[in-house]
């Protein structure tokens, strides 16, 4: 594990991430989609820009039924400027927060963000997993800056997200006819792991799974309640 520390600049944080990704995981030590047992942490975060002002929440879901156990908020002041490919330094201490506030560690981690799928293939979902040691993925709205073929139309179509010739990840098909979300193993995962949980997460008739909306709710009261 590696204590996570705010830069200065962004030569700084570049570095740090530069650094940092040389301890990335991509393997399948992490806990099988919907296992008995194990706990499913969402992770998310809200600003107001106005104020400075960041919240992230934290919630613990049971993976086999999805229903939320435990959740953890925490806010305070955005700790670094916005700038394009290094979004975690604004958010990691936050969800550090949050993630510690939890009375008990979960199993996998899903953020609301990339994680190899970056362009130096350390996103917030990397480089949270690096910081705790827990196994990590991301999944995001947007394909960043990546390409990608549309996958087919039914739900659990796939299609690579790709860097070139490199796959980091996959633009996956979670209810069918509905446009794609952006899958990339952070720490302790592959892209098929990330693939598997993010299906078993999304069974409700939503295209995110249940521990990004959960969270996404949490962490906008959590602003709310600082207004």
């Amino acid at each position: 594990m590696h204590v996570h520390t705010t830069p200065a600049t962004e030569e700084e944080a570049t570095a740090a991430q530069l650094r940092l990704r040389a301890h990335v995981v991509l393997d399948s030590s992490g806990p099988p989609p919907g296992g008995p047992g194990t706990l499913v942490a969402g992770v998310d975060v809200a600003y107001d820009d106005d104020r400075g002002v960041v919240a992230a929440a934290a919630v613990l879901l049971d993976a086999a039924t999805l229903a939320v156990t435990e959740t953890a908020t925490a806010t305070g002041p955005v700790p670094f400027a916005y700038l394009p490919g290094l979004l975690a330094f604004r958010e990691l201490p936050a969800v550090l927060d949050a993630l510690g506030r939890l009375p008990r560690a979960p199993d996998l981690v899903v953020c609301d963000g990339y994680g190899i799928a970056h362009p130096r293939r350390f996103g917030l979902a990397s480089h949270l997993g690096v910081l705790t040691g827990l196994p990590t993925i991301g999944v995001a709205k947007t394909p960043f800056v990546f390409a990608h073929a549309q996958p087919g139309p039914r739900r659990g179509d796939r299609s690579p997200l790709l860097d070139g010739d490199e796959v980091v990840g996959a633009a996956l098909r979670t209810r069918d006819g509905v446009k794609p979300v952006f899958v990339s193993p952070g720490h302790r995962t592959t892209t098929d792991d990330a693939c598997a949980h993010t299906l078993h997460l999304t069974t409700r008739g939503f295209r995110l799974p249940e521990t990004t909306r959960a969270a996404d709710h949490a962490c906008r009261a959590a602003l709310r309640a600082t207004a």
